[in-house]
């Protein structure tokens, strides 16, 4: 159809009149003669009077964005920039791997027939379910601790949320290690995730206090006498700098513990990761699942509002599980409406939810390339520059391939990547599917490969109205609580980045309080590297074959290797327990 607007003709006579009949009009004037009618100039009329009324009204339109621009001080933006931006807005979808994206598509809309062969939605129940939470009993001594002791820890952890989550817990270990009152810890703000939120705006302070008072003793201030302290100045403080990433015991008690007893205070700046996993004595290790597993709880404004996410996605009004009791406590919402979503068994809807670490500040740190040629370079480098300069220094000076990096595993998965994962897993298009995570790098140019495989795919924002967030829009970390709390709950939580501190504590969470029936999927990002290497030359069976014996690695149930988070992998003395055959337990 080569045009779209209309001529309306007068009353009694053949009505609309559309572009397309204008070649049957003229035919019908040449056999009546050549003579010029009437009706001939009241339909050029018509038409001149239409197309006039459209260049008015593009003329007002055009006249109305100058103003805008002019008011708004973006003189240099034209209309021209404008038609650019929409037309980049429009682009097509950017894809690394075409030819398997094609088949997944292909397998996407076939495997509801075998979406169960992989035990899609399960862990290994009968190996799992051997292991049971036991860092609920406290771990020293009936008494509680007295006031007794060397003095007071106090920390200000830096990151966001769930750096600072690991931070708390392993700060209460380092108060029973230097038997000191751990004061309740303070946030830094942070000028990434800039968020001004304190520890009583996201979690329980008094839960928290109550729940570790037999182990450890905590005060929500200092004594009057040390609070205007310059702990800098009386050399109280200790920075990340002082004391190397996840350190053993004995050096908080060679560097802290000297000065403890002396200033009665110690100052933890930053406290990002500092202390390690191994060397700590099995009652400390239980003190730290004991924070992270059973006295973190958010506080009750997230709890409902992350309640009624849980209950949205699935579409049921009615929460009962293991994980529901941990997460929302008494604070769960009631919104039982008669309008419930069900899956094809009538069961509630069953939904995945993936952690999709692909912000820009991410992908430009990690120096690898996602198929976005000069431009991608460019922008990465400027982002560099301006956000990550000692970083921009030093690859001035160094040489980096970005193949080699892929090939190593260090390169994060794109969310085309993501979606080629699920695929080959058997996941199929109906898949309802949770996206956690922070704007995605690229925008909707990136997302089309993922949302061409799996339509119904959401967020919070989708779920939850502009109302009903706003109290907490503007905060980062409580934002993010959700993305825990909709990740925790799901039926399988799907991981794209081994290294974001959510993936880790999310894992780790679903393991200790899943009962087995929690199952993560965790790709080998080198392992994936070499399988996407050979692309070219394989089909889709191999693809399947070879995508499934990776993420079912992963899967086996087993104790936690040397070197590892008690975070991420919970099934450790201290933490959880397994029962023997005959009901003995060990650990």
């Amino acid at each position: 159809m080569e045009g779209s607007w209309v001529v309306v003709g007068p009353p009694g006579g053949e009505g609309r009149v559309g572009a397309t009949n204008i070649g049957r009009l003229r035919q019908g004037k040449s056999a009546r003669g050549a003579g010029v009618t009437s009706w001939d100039l009241r339909v050029f009329a018509g038409v001149v009077g239409f197309m006039g009324c459209l260049l008015l009204v593009a003329s007002q339109l055009m006249s109305a964005v100058h103003q805008v621009q002019f008011r708004n001080g973006a003189t240099s933006v034209n209309f021209r920039g404008l038609q650019q931006n929409l037309v980049r807005k429009e682009q097509a979808e950017q894809i690394m791997h075409e030819r398997l994206i094609q088949m997944a598509t292909l397998a996407t809309t076939k495997n509801e027939s075998d979406s169960d062969n992989f035990a899609l939605w399960e862990e290994p129940y009968q190996q799992a379910r051997k292991w049971k939470p036991c860092a609920a009993k406290h771990s020293l001594a009936d008494e509680e601790p007295g006031e007794n002791n060397n003095g007071y820890i106090l920390i200000s952890a830096n990151g966001g949320l769930n750096q600072q989550r690991v931070a708390v817990c392993n700060a209460v270990v380092v108060a029973a290690l230097l038997n000191a009152t751990l004061v309740l810890p303070r946030f830094l703000y942070s000028s990434v995730w800039k968020d001004k939120s304190q520890f009583g705006d996201i979690y329980q302070e008094d839960y928290f206090v109550n729940y570790m008072k037999s182990d450890v003793r905590i005060v929500k201030d200092l004594p009057p006498h040390l609070q205007s302290v310059d702990f800098e100045a009386i050399g109280s403080q200790i920075t990340d700098n002082d004391i190397m990433k996840e350190a053993e015991p004995s050096e908080f008690i060679k560097s802290a513990l000297p000065i403890l007893r002396k200033n009665h205070v110690v100052h933890f700046l930053g406290f990002g990761n500092r202390l390690g996993f191994d060397s700590v004595p099995v009652h400390l290790q239980r003190l730290r699942c004991r924070c992270n597993f059973h006295a973190l709880k958010f506080a009750p404004e997230i709890q409902k509002l992350g309640s009624l996410l849980v209950q949205r996605l699935r579409g049921v009004s009615e929460m009962q599980t293991e994980m529901d009791k941990q997460l929302f406590g008494g604070n769960m919402i009631d919104t039982a409406s008669g309008e419930e979503r069900t899956d094809d068994a009538g069961g509630p809807t069953r939904y995945l939810a993936l952690h999709m670490r692909f912000e820009v500040d991410m992908v430009a740190y990690s120096l690898c390339e996602f198929g976005g040629g000069e431009e991608e370079r460019r922008e990465l480098h400027a982002f560099r520059e301006t956000h990550f300069p000692a970083l921009a220094t030093r690859l001035r000076n160094i040489t980096v391939s970005p193949e080699e990096l892929r090939s190593q595993g260090r390169c994060l998965l794109t969310p085309e990547e993501a979606g080629l994962i699920l695929s080959a897993l058997g996941y199929d298009h109906r898949t309802f599917m949770y996206v956690a995570g922070s704007q995605i790098y690229g925008g909707a140019t990136r997302r089309r490969p993922l949302t061409r495989l799996y339509p119904n795919l959401v967020t919070k924002e989708d779920i939850l109205s502009s109302d009903e967030l706003a109290p907490i829009k503007n905060f980062s970390s409580r934002l993010a609580a959700l993305d825990f709390i909709a990740c925790a709950s799901s039926d399988v939580f799907a991981v794209t980045d081994s290294g974001s501190q959510l993936s880790s504590l999310v894992s780790g969470y679903r393991v200790y309080h899943g009962r087995g029936r929690a199952p993560t999927l965790h790709p080998n990002r080198k392992r994936y590297a070499q399988i996407l290497s050979e692309e070219g030359g394989i089909e889709w069976s191999g693809f399947q074959k070879r995508v499934r014996t990776m993420v079912e690695e992963y899967k086996r149930v087993r104790a936690r290797p040397r070197g590892r988070t008690v975070y991420r992998q919970p099934r450790t003395p201290g933490c959880m327990c397994r029962a023997g055959g005959d009901g003995s337990v060990d650990f």
